[in-house]
């Protein structure tokens, strides 16, 4: 049990909530709370009362001139409602100050709700654009009518059509002109759109639409959730992921906690929650005691004895296989390129389980009512846990529906979202009353979806002159998507399913000759534990292994590790690029890293003793959607300690055009300390089964005092915008550990990097 769950237990039996401690730990003398709208949902006809218009499902303009734009991406902290409010602001000319979002449920008429992979600006570019298109052509069109002339002799600017030498506004043209006509996409693709030069909000400072709410304390957060009638559940957790079966349980001990009503043994059709206990209660102080007293005799899963160690390994000797896994990437003649090579150089890459520890740890709320299945939670991604949900509770999807709130952080643990499962399953056992079920920061991360332990070898050729001719590189580990969205994977070029976003990262944009590259899914911890999409995904593991083996490669061969990089993006071949995602290809990669090299002195530099710079360069997460980045740290090794300091980091970043600068500097920022909480401090392992480590006293992410200075420039565009909440981690992991080798000679090959990780390189230098 974690401090504020000790506290929480402590309060003879009241309620707490986390905005209540807050304010009580603070010394404040009040306590307050909000309520929420039964549904964040509104749908606008083009005839409705109010007299709203709604010439897309996109966007509504009322009487008075508000705006409100539908939102399908969660939001965690990184303003994903600005940024795409503006697009379609921008495109319609309306003015700001008038906008407002809206957080939508789930309905089948959103499509795709989904927020990960930073996909949603880059995925709602074009809709939203076209969306602000069209509401401006009504306005235009409705205006000139009013104004007695015609739409040629129109424009629109800040929520006014102006014309004839008269103006009107938005909100005036509804109501006087009361506009009905829509679009369909079809229709919105035949539009013309602004140019660059004539954007007005995109790229511009403005203010972020959800800060008033979540400053005063409106806005709700989905542990903040409260519903009549409602009980609380907390589980009591089994020894492993998969294949667990309860034998029994003894309740004696938890029916002497006030408030403790009963326990639920879990039936799941889904196999989501297998061998899963609910305690149930009338607060959650008395859940959380009572889950704590409750004496459970499991029948653990076959994986219960399995450690981090034999994972690791189990990826090796998968690799070692010549069967097995799915060719991303498969040019005709590698082998030969290797066979005939003057050199081979082959090294190999490990990184450790890393958990999402989100603020927020996971909850839900369920309840049946009005024949529906209700879920008030915060989510990454509906469209996939629904049909999760549906096969749990035995009814169809559409009797589903998820009210939407804000996620006190996500990372993608919520994409998965498992924890909806039992908090249903746990309602439908006592006839569809409310259950609110809240998992401790304890039972969190022994549920967490966690990023799997990897393994990585690559092979390059090379010839007499020190050129890369030819590459193999293995990538192995979890698979999150072959297990929880199959569906999405996709094909490799020998037809085989492969997860993307378990080798992302891999199939760089450097030209080496021909090159294999293989995805290796690990059975072994797919059995396990449920492999998770965490912040970048592969990209936070896949640049470790090749940026540190091409410095390598260029230390062995004596070159300098710039050159040497810039020498192979050539853009050439499948690196050309192609329109509208990657325009440029891999000549935008280079212009970044000669950036960030002109930017930090490399080669120029002189630096103390056993400091220095290490570089690294990567394209963000996805090759389809390339956000060029390149990245540089310096750090300091403390030779008696083995301790790494990182001192200072530059990022250099081209990801199109800048939607909303603050927040892509917000994002940016917060990627690159996740990626340094994982370089030096973050990681747990995998012990009898399950994650060892279960709160902040083991596990230790990046803190306050080690936070370094940061220098992060994003390149002028005007391209197709690409993401910019994850690329930023990429990069830094092997910065740092190829600054460490230019520093005191310590090369390291596994991630997070420890102190005695560095000593024993450096005993193993001072050896050779």
């Amino acid at each position: 049990m974690g401090k504020l769950e000790r506290i929480a237990a402590r309060q003879d039996g009241r309620a707490l909530s986390r905005r209540g401690f807050l304010l009580t730990a603070g010394g404040a003398g009040f306590v307050f709370g909000f309520a929420r709208p039964a549904s964040a949902a509104q749908t606008y006809p083009s005839a409705v009362p109010g007299g709203l218009f709604e010439p897309t499902i996109w966007c509504a303009i009322g009487p008075d001139g508000t705006v409100n734009v539908n939102i399908i991406r969660a939001e965690m902290g990184q303003h994903v409602g600005t940024a795409l409010a503006r697009i379609i602001a921008d495109e319609m000319e309306a003015d700001w100050d008038k906008v407002k979002i809206t957080q939508v449920d789930t309905d089948p008429k959103w499509g795709l709700m989904v927020t990960g992979g930073s996909w949603s600006v880059w995925m709602t570019w074009d809709v939203f654009r076209q969306a602000g298109a069209a509401a401006r052509t009504v306005m235009i069109e409705e205006g000139a009518k009013l104004l007695g002339t015609t739409p040629a002799a129109c424009s629109a600017r800040n929520g006014m059509v102006t014309g004839n030498g008269r103006s009107i506004s938005y909100g005036d043209i509804v109501a006087r002109g009361r506009p009905t006509r829509q679009f369909t996409p079809d229709d919105m693709a035949k539009l013309p759109l602004k140019p660059a030069t004539e954007r007005r909000l995109i790229g511009k400072p403005v203010a972020a639409l959800d800060i008033p709410a979540k400053t005063t304390g409106q806005a709700i957060y989905g542990i903040d959730v409260k519903i009549d009638g409602m009980v609380y559940a907390r589980p009591k957790m089994p020894p492993t992921r998969y294949g667990t079966k309860v034998l029994s349980v003894d309740e004696t001990e938890a029916r002497t906690i006030p408030g403790y009503q009963r326990h639920v043994v879990l039936d799941d059709p889904s196999g989501i929650v297998p061998g899963w206990v609910v305690v149930i209660a009338s607060t959650y102080p008395a859940a959380i005691r009572a889950a704590d007293a409750l004496k459970v005799e499991w029948s653990p899963g076959e994986t219960h004895t399995v450690t981090e160690a034999e994972i690791i390994a189990h990826g090796h000797a998968l690799i070692a296989r010549p069967d097995g896994g799915t060719y991303v990437f498969d040019d005709k003649g590698t082998q030969d390129a290797l066979h005939e090579a003057s050199r081979v150089m082959e090294r190999s890459y490990t990184c450790a389980s890393v958990a999402h520890y989100q603020l927020e740890p996971v909850n839900a709320i369920a309840r049946h009512i009005d024949g529906q299945w209700e879920i008030h939670t915060g989510n990454q991604w509906q469209s996939l846990v629904l049909p999760q949900l549906a096969k749990a509770l035995a009814v169809p999807a559409e009797q589903i529906v998820m009210r939407t709130y804000l996620l006190g952080g996500g990372f993608g643990r919520r994409l998965n979202g498992d924890y909806a499962v039992p908090a249903a399953l746990a309602s439908k056992a006592l006839g569809g009353v409310p259950v609110k079920l809240i998992l401790t920061r304890s039972d969190d991360m022994a549920f967490d979806s966690i990023r799997s332990p990897s393994v990585q070898t690559i092979r390059a050729g090379l010839d007499p002159q020190g050129h890369v001719t030819g590459m193999r590189y293995d990538a192995v580990a979890g698979w999150p998507t072959e297990v929880m969205a199959p569906a999405f994977m996709q094909k490799g070029v020998d037809n085989k399913p492969y997860d993307q976003f378990a080798v992302a990262g891999a199939d760089h944009w450097y030209q080496v000759g021909p090159m294999q590259l293989r995805a290796i899914s690990n059975d072994l911890a797919n059995r396990t534990f449920r492999p998770g999409w965490l912040r970048s995904v592969s990209a936070g593991w896949t640049p470790w292994a090749l940026e540190s083996f091409l410095d390598e490669v260029a230390h062995d061969l004596k070159k300098d590790p710039l050159a040497m990089r810039l020498s192979m993006l050539t853009a050439q071949g499948r690196n050309a690029g192609s329109a509208p995602d990657s325009n440029g290809g891999a000549k935008r990669q280079a212009a970044v890293l000669q950036r960030l090299a002109d930017k930090i002195g490399w080669g120029r530099t002189t630096l103390p003793a056993d400091t220095a710079l290490g570089l690294a360069t990567s394209f963000g997460q996805e090759r389809g959607m390339p956000t060029w980045t390149a990245g540089a740290a310096q750090v300091h090794v403390d030779r008696k300690t083995g301790v790494v300091t990182c001192q200072k980091l530059w990022l250099v970043i081209d990801a199109g055009t800048i939607v909303d600068p603050g927040g892509a500097l917000a994002q940016t920022e917060g990627a690159a300390l996740w990626g340094l909480s994982m370089a030096l401090f973050e990681g747990s392992e995998i012990v009898g089964g399950t994650i060892r480590d279960r709160n902040l006293d083991t596990y230790t992410p990046l803190r306050i005092p080690d936070v370094p200075d940061m220098d992060i420039e994003f390149a002028d565009s005007t391209e197709k915008p690409m993401g910019l909440g994850e690329p930023g981690v990429t990069v830094i992991a092997p910065a740092i550990g190829n600054a460490v080798f230019n520093a005191v000679g310590a090369r390291l090959r596994h991630l997070p990097i420890r102190p005695e990780a560095v000593l024993a390189a450096l005993h193993d230098t001072t050896t050779a």
